[in-house]
């Protein structure tokens, strides 16, 4: 399993953008998709967006209605989740993940290695 830490989460007020990012360790980063999911308290962790090996596909939960993109750089070992225009219901843990196989998987099971998360909060 990868070693995924995620940063750039913090306090930010209705409206505002957060740029999160997630790097990963080892060599062959490059051969998985990856996500990003989000877990407020009392409630299941949830899909939010996830990008091909190369970054040129990506696909979003329908509840990001445009705010949010993801993207990768290879080069780094990184993946980005820019958000915009966040609101009070985003407030959650950001998780970033490796996908098991082919394909843009939307569930937890499709997924096999996770970060620690990195707590977004958003004031009304």
């Amino acid at each position: 399993q990868a070693q995924l830490l995620e940063s750039g989460g913090g306090l930010v007020q209705a409206g505002g953008s957060l740029r999160l990012s997630c790097v990963a360790s080892g060599r062959t980063f490059s051969s998985y998709a990856m996500g990003w999911f989000r877990q407020a308290p009392g409630k299941e962790r949830e899909f939010i967006a996830g990008i091909s090996r190369t970054g040129g596909g990506t696909y979003y939960a329908d509840f990001m209605k445009g705010r949010f993109i993801i993207s990768r750089d290879n080069a780094k070992n990184t993946v980005y989740l820019q958000m915009n225009d966040l609101k009070p219901e985003d407030t959650a843990v950001y998780y970033c993940a490796r996908a098991v196989g082919p394909g843009l998987p939307t569930t937890v099971g499709g997924y096999d290695s996770w970060g620690q998360g990195t707590q977004v909060t958003v004031s009304s």
